[in-house]
């Protein structure tokens, strides 16, 4: 398998709505590894498959091994699906696809969600705190949302312009050499 790389705004691709998953095999086990260390060593607490161009139902998340002293707890969920949403909580969040930026995000405080894991077995799993706003993050981007999105338009619109200034820059110097 080749080395996975992180899909960063503003590629297309991350505005698709991904295929659910129609079997777990070793194929996908072998992709949720992949994602596992990337997520690493990136770092971050998740990343969805659209993230690393793969468009299908499939995130890997550990909100724990960040907290000091902590070990690390991964886990893959395939065709993740809220169920119930309760309350609400601000969270500031951000993004390995959305680099340089953080904001924050109104999200449930509390949800249910099924979800299957890579031995195929269905589970179900009420969550509440970071744990919920990691869900919901990931879930969005099988559904082609960004945490961006969810800030206002004004916020929106100052990343993309400053985000397109960046990537223009970083295009001068090779565009210079060639």
């Amino acid at each position: 398998m080749a080395p996975l790389e992180v899909l960063q705004f503003p590629d297309s691709r991350l505005k698709h709505v991904s295929a659910a998953v129609a079997h777990v095999d070793e194929d996908l086990r072998k992709l949720a590894d992949e994602m596992l260390k990337v997520m690493y060593e990136e770092p971050g607490i998740g990343l969805a498959a659209p993230q690393v161009g793969i468009s299908i139902r499939l995130i890997v998340m550990d909100t724990t091994w960040n907290e000091e002293g902590a070990e690390r707890s991964p886990m893959a969920i395939v065709n993740p699906e809220i169920v119930s949403r309760d309350g609400k909580i601000t969270w500031e969040e951000g993004c390995l696809s959305v680099p340089d930026f953080t904001a924050e995000v109104e999200r449930a405080e509390h949800i249910v969600v099924n979800y299957q894991n890579l031995e195929g077995k269905q589970v179900t799993e009420h969550v509440t705190g970071l744990r919920a706003v990691c869900f919901q993050h990931e879930i969005d981007h099988l559904d082609g949302i960004l945490f961006i999105d969810r800030i206002s338009r004004l916020k929106r619109s100052l990343y993309a312009k400053r985000r397109k200034k960046q990537l223009r820059q970083e295009e001068e110097p090779a565009s210079l050499g060639s």
